[in-house]
């Protein structure tokens, strides 16, 4: 007999692909251009040096899919800009390739970058708010001059969740009013989750090579668990967070959202440089290596002692419950020891005193950026205005009692934020994290990310029902979530957790747990689920 979750499974696949005829499937090539489809980057380096095809070519082959499948067909929304120069980019690297040489790890890559990532070119960088709709940075973010200078084609600026979710506690992920509603690429009605809605759902559906996210809680992995993708929000202070429109500078971190840990790897490589922007992360230096791809280990979890967090990151979800049972004997299986439970101490004690860090840094950080920008706004307050003053576009759905909050605080030297920034550190760090894996000797921690993407509800905003994001977020340490099964349809991913700048130990892990599973799957833009009676 067919056990009763995999014949639901089945049900609701058999019904969903009856109506994926709406919705057929988009060829992977188009008039003699290289194949795309899960295309990796090692894939499009080597077609490149051998001269099956050029830079060029792998740009006009995703904006011929961009053109297909974002604008048109599922309509993902996604894409919020394009470069309009990414083709002459390409053919000048074409042209380097031949007379130079490579100029680093991504030459001739297409890379998308999220719509806070200042690119001193001619896309614009507005976290999708029309209050800083034209705005041109004057120079590049840090991570998008690593990316040129490692020789990336900076491709598009995807769509995202309107200020970074920080704007209101009732938002839609992957809203914002330049770029309406993202969509999720397995299932067109379920959300995408966010704020890096646009980079993964575009990268799940090979809009482009590899994608760039930002992160300050969840806002990488929960995309790409909600997308089938492998997302990694690195050690805070690993990439630059200069010229990205913030959050929060102990928090906000950029990092790469791909369809393969190898690609991530790759990614990282090409955006990982010290900018060092406080003393507790002046030790990056030190940890920083040249190529994240040499820890690409089939054989990565041999013997890595890992601990399984169950209490406050499990129980929420049966489908997702189920799914973990069985990475964890996928993770036995390749020679993992694992103690079970090892549990985060104070997992959750914490949550308010995040908020207060956020809202104190959000109006301190932003109010930063914004007097720097080349944008009419240049205060919180400017903007708060702003979206008063357009009500009808900016928040037809959900409202910005967040930005409210923030605008009331202080300075960041209020007793109350660094009252509540010490709390934070210490719970999640000190007597979190770094306790229960000394206490049990463990080199990463693993979880759940959380659950299968809900039906998006712009009348409601979201349907949170579990993540594991905030630890490692609050601490500032690195996580990677990578794809574990699918529940209904849905895909669903696995995080492991590491403590500071443990970044060559999560690739490994990672790479070895998806060559062993392969979960991954292309998406079938699915217009619903049908779902069999209860």
């Amino acid at each position: 007999m067919v056990p009763l979750m995999d014949r639901r499974n089945f049900l609701a696949l058999a019904g969903a692909a009856a109506v994926a005829a709406r919705f057929p499937r988009v060829p992977s090539k188009w008039h003699g251009l290289p194949d795309l489809e899960e295309a990796t980057v090692a894939d499009l380096l080597l077609g490149q040096e051998r001269g099956t095809f050029t830079a060029r070519d792998l740009v006009q082959g995703y904006l011929e899919r961009i053109a297909s499948m974002d604008r048109r067909g599922p309509s993902l929304h996604s894409i919020l800009d394009i470069n309009p120069d990414a083709a002459d980019i390409a053919e000048a690297l074409d042209r380097e390739r031949k007379t130079k040489g490579l100029r680093g790890p991504l030459h001739g890559i297409p890379v998308l970058l999220k719509d806070n990532i200042d690119t001193a070119d001619r896309m614009t960088t507005t976290a999708g708010s029309l209050a800083l709709e034209g705005h041109v940075a004057r120079s590049d973010a840090g991570v998008a001059a690593r990316l040129r200078a490692a020789g990336a084609v900076l491709l598009a600026k995807t769509n995202m969740s309107e200020w970074a979710n920080i704007r209101s506690t009732h938002s839609s992920s992957g809203w914002s009013a330049r770029g309406g509603q993202c969509r999720n690429p397995y299932v067109l009605d379920r959300n995408p989750c966010g704020s890096s809605s646009g980079s993964a759902a575009a990268v799940c559906a090979n809009l482009g090579a590899v994608a760039v996210g930002t992160e300050t809680d969840g806002s990488i992995v929960c995309p790409a668990s909600a997308n089938g993708v492998v997302g990694l929000k690195p050690t805070v202070g690993l990439v630059s967070g200069t010229g990205i429109i913030p959050i929060s500078h102990t928090q906000d971190t950029a990092g790469p959202l791909c369809r393969t840990v190898a690609d991530a790897a790759a990614l990282l490589s090409g955006m990982a440089g010290a900018k060092c922007r406080d003393p507790a992360t002046a030790a990056c230096v030190g940890y920083l290596q040249p190529d994240y791809r040499r820890f690409l280990d089939r054989a990565g979890l041999r013997g890595l002692r890992i601990g399984v967090v169950r209490a406050k990151v499990s129980g929420y979800s049966a489908a997702t419950d189920r799914l973990a049972e069985e990475a964890l004997v996928a993770l036995k299986g390749e020679g993992a020891v694992l103690t079970d439970p090892a549990d985060i101490p104070h997992l959750g004690e914490y949550d308010d005193a995040e908020l207060e860090v956020l809202l104190f840094e959000l109006k301190a950080d932003l109010n930063d950026y914004l007097s720097r920008a080349n944008a009419p706004v240049k205060t919180l307050a400017d903007v708060i205005e702003f979206n008063e003053r357009h009500r009808d576009r900016e928040m037809p759905y959900f409202g910005q009692e967040l930005f409210l909050q923030a605008q009331a605080k202080g300075p960041l030297t209020s007793p109350a934020y660094l009252k509540a920034r010490k709390k934070c550190r210490d719970l999640s760090r000190t007597r979190g994290i770094d306790a229960v894996m000394t206490k049990h000797r463990l080199d990463l921690l693993v979880a759940p990310t959380g659950s299968p993407a809900w039906p998006t509800d712009l009348v409601n905003g979201d349907h949170f029902t579990g993540s594991s994001s905030t630890p490692a977020a609050v601490a500032g340490y690195p996580s990677i979530s990578v794809p574990m099964g699918f529940a209904y349809g849905l895909p669903v991913n696995l995080s492991f957790i590491g403590r500071a700048w443990s970044e060559p130990t999560l690739i490994k892990a990672a790479y070895s747990y998806e060559q062993a599973t392969k979960h991954r799957r292309p998406p079938r833009y699915l217009p619903s689920l049908t779902l069999p009676p209860a």
